[in-house]
């Protein structure tokens, strides 16, 4: 391989300007000094004066910049735009930045800070009015950190995410009970998300109490629609949790989301602890109430079938890092994270007669804690042109075309179209 002035070419074939995002003016940036190679020839020193003749030496202008020249094979491309760069839709309920939550570790006999869990690292996305937007990942990844943060369950560390315009964490106590009313959430667990020392009837009783929504008479006919609206009966209202399986109790908990009104309900893997033939179910009255209601769903879940059912967009999460984003269709056909790519290998396939290529990933997921360095992927990572710069640059969660967004240096610009 050939050396330039600047030494030896880099790993994966790259050549200068690698790692900038649009050319940039660093040592190997469009604004460097041109290299030989790279549309400028130039001959050995003549010692000749600077107005001697220079009919035997060859000019050749200058090669346009980085940006505007499609990357080799091998380059590591980081352009295209961030959810950060871009303005939300003007029909965005919902807009994250930059959400973070940390855990910290504690240890020694003085209980000393020595580290954190970081759950949820640089999270941005916005969530349109009317829409679903299914969050998958492996356990652990932070889908359901994410989700409480936003509702403030958990209280975040860094980032802002506004609710109709409004920063939700910078609501006060009174303010933020106004918020309840219009988000909600689904647990995944139902029958530790009701309290098994009351009745279905004092449960909806008493979220109607606390909102100031109805008393009374008009309570007791509000839960009996609410009832009737998930598929149960009114006369179960007086029975208590453990009376009920668990598809029933996890539409009682879809009752009690509804019962404020809401605008947004994150459903936290909702379907997850049901039998299939109930998950079906619990799925198509989601989807009904949605219809019904105009309500907007953050869908969080890992199973990939039921996500691309319910979902519009779809965001996969890996190791507190959202790496790819975009619409449910264009990711299930067109997978351009390595990451993603692997999950939806793993989805069984109901034809015995086909060939199935599964991409098995190879070590386990690395520590929240001790993120590896660059992008979080590539220890595990099976793309072809991996080399050192997978280790070195983190990957900026970039549009790569038709709003196909991939954290992937490896994916050229215009491959999601």
């Amino acid at each position: 391989m050939a050396s330039t002035p600047e030494g030896r070419t880099p790993a994966g074939g790259q050549g200068p300007g690698d790692g900038q995002r649009s050319g940039g003016a660093g040592p190997n940036g469009a604004g460097a000094a041109p290299i030989i190679g790279q549309g400028v020839e130039s001959g050995p020193p003549t010692g000749r004066e600077p107005n001697a003749d220079r009919a035997d030496v060859a000019r050749i202008l200058e090669a346009p910049g980085r940006s505007e020249l499609p990357p080799a094979k091998g380059d590591s491309d980081l352009r295209g735009q961030t959810p950060d760069e871009m303005e939300p839709p003007a029909d965005a309920l919902l807009v994250v930045r930059g959400l973070k939550k940390y855990f910290p570790i504690h240890k020694g006999f003085f209980n000393s800070h020595v580290g954190d869990v970081k759950a949820v690292y640089g999270v941005s996305f916005f969530l349109r009015k009317g829409e679903t937007l299914g969050v998958v990942g492996e356990s652990g990844c932070g889908k359901s950190t994410t989700g409480r943060a936003l509702l403030r369950l958990i209280e975040p560390t860094a980032g802002t995410a506004h609710f109709d315009g409004r920063n939700i964490f910078e609501m006060g106590k009174d303010e933020l009970r106004r918020l309840r009313r219009r988000s909600q959430i689904v647990f995944q667990d139902p029958f530790s998300s009701l309290n098994p020392r009351m009745t279905i009837a004092e449960m909806l009783r008493e979220v109607l109490g606390i909102h100031g929504i109805a008393k009374g008479k008009q309570a007791n006919d509000r839960i009996a629609e609410l009832l009737t609206i998930v598929g149960l009966r009114p006369d179960q209202a007086v029975r208590y949790p453990h009376e009920f399986s668990g598809g029933q109790r996890q539409r009682i908990g879809i009752a009690r989301a509804l019962a404020v009104e809401p605008d947004l309900i994150v459903c936290d893997e909702p379907v997850s602890a049901l039998d299939v033939s109930v998950q079906a179910q619990v799925i198509n009255l989601l989807q009904d109430l949605q219809r019904q209601f105009g309500l907007t769903y953050m869908f969080i879940a890992h199973d990939l079938s039921v996500v691309e059912h319910i979902s519009d967009r779809v965001a996969v999460m890996y190791l507190g890092r959202m790496v790819e984003l975009a619409d449910a269709r264009a990711l299930y056909r067109n997978p351009l994270m390595p990451y993603t790519q692997a999950l939806l290998s793993a989805v069984p396939v109901p034809e015995p007669g086909r060939k199935h290529n599964r991409i098995v990933l190879q070590g386990d997921v690395p520590s929240p804690a001790n993120p590896p360095s660059g992008c979080p992927f590539h220890p595990r990572c099976q793309h072809p042109l991996k080399d050192a710069d997978c280790a070195k640059i983190v990957p900026p969660l970039a549009d790569k075309g038709g709003g196909h967004f991939a954290a992937c240096i490896k994916v050229p610009l215009g491959a999601g179209e």
